[in-house]
């Protein structure tokens, strides 16, 4: 295929992500793929691109690219001021770029990654069925590693669909990345926590600690305490809250391990996961439980979003 985007600056963090390796948790490889999958989701809806093609995440800053070729971009997830030649664009919304146009971005204003797709799909170095970056085994993606100056970025495969732009997420249907209330139902463990220790878990405020990346976060806050025998080792998802001996939580993210031995005492539902991917250390969250199927019903919620999305690509 033909290539796209040239990087003049790679901004801060830049990889090439899709959905991830969901089919390699049995062998132990983390599962990776997007931070905030509905970013990513719908980012490439308004392109016209599968779900599952490869976009670009931008952590904190976004990158400094020059259209090689024409094509349909689109910016979702955080808000870093995309600008096309200087001048502001829309995010959430697909924008036809001409050669030699550059796609620029500004200040962060809200939220800590975005995500750029483009009609095609983006090529990528492809491991274990996706073509995500593994930085840890320096697999998938661009060569295993972060976006540099001068790389080219080149589509998967010919745009499916007329470069038409103007196709946009309605603001009322985007995530509301402002509120870091994380709902959560409770894990297998969480008798393990005593009556005021679970209280504070569904009721304190916690912040996101220097120690967070894309495997997870240790929050700061108020110590959890928990009790019981040592934990065999056992399977783990993103969105799982473990609690070490020392009480200070770790939300689990997208490259997270495959298995571990701390109690997980809940776990953040799949509908909130889009906000925990945009917190960026100093950050404050709160965790609030919800049952089962609440957590279906929000879910439903944001899918019929991206069904939006879909019925305007029909």
């Amino acid at each position: 295929m033909k290539a796209v985007l040239r990087v003049v600056e790679p901004g801060l963090f830049t990889t090439v992500q899709d959905l991830g390796r969901p089919n390699a948790i049995a062998a132990g490889v983390p599962p990776g793929g997007a931070m905030d999958r509905f970013a990513h989701r719908a980012a490439n809806l308004l392109v016209g691109n599968a779900e599952i093609d490869a976009t670009l995440e931008c952590t904190l800053s976004g990158p400094h690219l020059r259209a090689e070729h024409a094509c349909i971009v689109a910016i979702t997830g955080a808000d870093f001021e995309p600008r096309i030649n200087g001048t502001q664009v829309a995010n959430w919304t697909g924008i036809f770029v001409s050669p030699g146009d550059r796609l620029t971005f500004g200040a962060r204003r809200a939220g800590g990654r975005a995500y750029i797709a483009v009609a095609g799909g983006l090529e990528g170095d492809r491991w274990l069925g996706s073509a995500s970056t593994n930085l840890m085994a320096a697999r998938g993606g661009m060569h295993g590693r972060n976006l540099k100056a001068g790389d080219q970025l080149t589509t998967a495969r010919e745009a499916s669909r007329p470069a038409v732009s103007g196709h946009h997420l309605p603001e009322r249907l985007r995530p509301r990345y402002t509120d870091h209330t994380l709902f959560a139902i409770a894990g297998p463990h969480i008798k393990r926590l005593d009556a005021e220790s679970r209280r504070l878990l569904f009721g304190a405020t916690f912040n996101v600690s220097r120690e967070a990346d894309r495997m997870g976060y240790r929050l700061d806050g108020p110590r959890l305490a928990t009790s019981g025998d040592e934990l065999l080792s056992f399977g783990l998802a993103a969105g799982a809250i473990q609690v070490p001996r020392a009480g200070q939580p770790i939300l689990l993210m997208a490259d997270h391990q495959t298995a571990g031995g701390y109690p997980v005492v809940a776990t953040v539902v799949s509908a909130s996961l889009q906000v925990a991917g945009q917190l960026v250390p100093g950050d404050e969250l709160r965790f609030a439980e919800v049952t089962i199927e609440r957590a279906r019903q929000m879910r439903q919620s944001q899918a019929a979003a991206l069904d939006s999305l879909r019925d305007d690509l029909r």
